[in-house]
Order: C-alpha cells, then sequence, then structure tokens
C-alpha cells in the first residue's frame, strides 16, 4: 500500500488468505498461508487492533523503495516471466475445476 495501514486491511487479507487456503494450499504438503501487508507507515496500536481477532497468520510492515535489490537476493527471486506462466497453469487448473 501506498499510504499508511488501515485496518479494513487486515480484513481484506483475511478474505484473501482463506481463498487461497481452499483454492491453492495442499493440506498434506503446504501449512497455512501466511499474509503480509506492507505499508508506508503504521500505527503499532492499530494493527494491534485489526489483527487481534484474526485467526490467520498476518504480519504487518512498513516498505522503504530502493533503487535496485541486493545480488545474492535478485538471483534468487522468479522473473516476471516465470510468474506469468505460473499463474497461467494455476488459472487453467482453476478452469477444469469448475467444469467438474
Amino acid at each position: 500500500k501506498t499510504g499508511p495501514f488501515k485496518p479494513e486491511y487486515a480484513g481484506k487479507l483475511n478474505f484473501y488468505l482463506s481463498a487461497v487456503d481452499s483454492q491453492l494450499r495442499d493440506e498434506k504438503r503446504d501449512h497455512s498461508t501466511i499474509g503480509l501487508i506492507l505499508c508506508k507507515t503504521k500505527n503499532k496500536v492499530i494493527v494491534e487492533y485489526a489483527l487481534r481477532g484474526s485467526p490467520k497468520p498476518i504480519g504487518v510492515a512498513n516498505w522503504q523503495l530502493t533503487r535496485s535489490l541486493p545480488d545474492d537476493l535478485g538471483s534468487r527471486l522468479p522473473t516476471v516471466q516465470e510468474l506469468e506462466e505460473e499463474l497461467n497453469e494455476k488459472g487453467k487448473s482453476f478452469s477444469k475445476d469448475e467444469k467438474a
């Protein structure tokens, strides 16, 4: 997020985590999905109240824009093309599941 943390971000992320756990997570292989909300700023009290009743593992952190990734990190991240290919594959499998 480009601004400060808002409590509604926690509710929206909880929704997304539930969808991912239901649609993508393999209960035999995967642990629960972890949510991370990156905001420009955060108020710790507001974050604490927003997350207090959440059953999902959610973290909130500040982000800072940098010009480049460290060399050791950049080489371990997938490329945009690799991400697009994986998302397309996941989309195809969802379409097959919906037709069944």
